[in-house]
């Protein structure tokens, strides 16, 4: 029982660091929100290749792999198997082939959303 629970700590610990660093980074600096999420993708996918965020989200599970670096992070490993598998060509296949089911879920909710909800102007 302690063990589910010290992972939920892990998990909220980790991705509440996360959502810190993106909230310092909009209150201090000129950054957008935009060009902060594409850094966290971009922190992923380094971290990712250089072999360091395997150790984060084995520590922290969700509170790793659910944020924009985890997007990050399985581009990195699927552009890795896919170079293994396929060389090369790997490169530009395994980054999509890793993340399809994600941005497959992600372009249906959003067709329903805008099938279900009106859109106004502000």
């Amino acid at each position: 029982m302690t063990d589910v629970i010290l992972q939920y700590v892990y998990a909220f610990a980790v991705g509440g660091a996360f959502c810190v660093i993106a909230q310092i980074l909009i209150d201090k600096t000129k950054l957008t929100p935009a060009r902060i999420l594409v850094a966290y993708v971009v922190s992923g996918v380094v971290l990712g290749g250089i072999g360091v965020y395997k150790y984060i989200a084995d520590f922290a599970g969700a509170g790793a792999s659910v944020p924009l670096t985890g997007f990050g992070y399985a581009l990195s490993e699927g552009v890795k198997a896919a170079i293994d598998e396929k060389g090369a060509i790997g490169i530009l296949t395994g980054g999509l082939t890793a993340t399809s089911a994600g941005i497959a879920a992600s372009m249906v909710f959003a067709l329903l959303a805008a099938l279900i909800f009106k859109s106004k102007n502000k």
